[in-house]
């Protein structure tokens, strides 16, 4: 069974690589977003996963904040919206050889942590996203959280949507890491359920609504983990 694991994680993995790649490839191809759109769609498809959507996508967000478990995570993202979608990620994974390119093509966010010229950076560079017309994409635990406990969230996507009042949509996904796991090479089919919650406009002068924020998110988790025996 364990060789079975490791050869559909191998597979899985061939795909998400094989995806990445197209979009590099594509890219100038098409319009951003088609080209990330079609590499999600052929993720999903692929890795034969689908999504069950409880509530509903606000037309006005300015912002997505969703916790993080897996690498299926950004193909599910992709393919609830068709909105063109701005991600911010961690510099050093623009700088990956070759796969960097999936994020420099698409002109990503990228951040740069324990730098005090970042912060200005990351406001300039999410105000030309947004006067683009593209939503904001941060998951604002900053990694991967597969153990269904989020992690305390970063003040990046707090400052952002302080700064220019956006309206802010967090997003619930349900146990993506227990389709796909890096960390434990192991892949199975499935359907990852996606929870939209209610969008709200950043205030900055609540201080801690982004802690709050957390809270919320994890009680639903928690919630939809405990009324729901799927997920297990």
């Amino acid at each position: 069974m364990k060789i079975f694991a490791r050869i559909s994680w191998f597979y899985a993995t061939f795909i998400i690589l094989l995806s990445l790649t197209l979009l590099i490839l594509i890219y100038f191809l098409l319009p951003r977003p088609y080209g990330r759109k079609i590499t999600s769609w052929l993720t999903r498809f692929g890795l034969f996963f689908s999504t069950q959507i409880e509530g509903s996508e606000d037309p006005n967000t300015q912002m997505f904040l969703f916790n993080h478990q897996s690498d299926l995570d950004i193909a599910i993202m992709e393919t609830i919206t068709n909105k063109d979608l701005a991600w911010v990620a961690k510099k050093e994974l623009f700088d990956v050889p070759f796969f960097g390119l999936a994020l420099k093509f698409p002109q990503d966010i990228p951040v740069e942590r324990e730098n005090k010229t970042s912060l200005v950076k990351l406001l300039k560079n999410a105000r030309e996203r947004l006067d683009k017309g593209r939503v904001i994409a941060m998951a604002p635990e900053g990694t991967r959280s597969t153990n269904g406990r989020m992690l305390p969230f970063k003040s990046g996507a707090k400052v952002i949507a302080d700064k220019y009042k956006l309206c802010v949509q967090p997003v619930v996904l349900m146990q993506s890491a227990k389709y796909y796991n890096i960390k434990e090479f192991y892949y199975k089919s499935g359907c990852v359920k996606v929870i939209f919650m209610d969008s709200f406009i950043a205030n900055k002068r609540d201080e801690n609504w982004l802690n709050d924020l957390r809270i919320k998110m994890q009680k639903v988790y928690d919630d939809e983990l405990a009324n729901n025996p799927s997920h297990r």
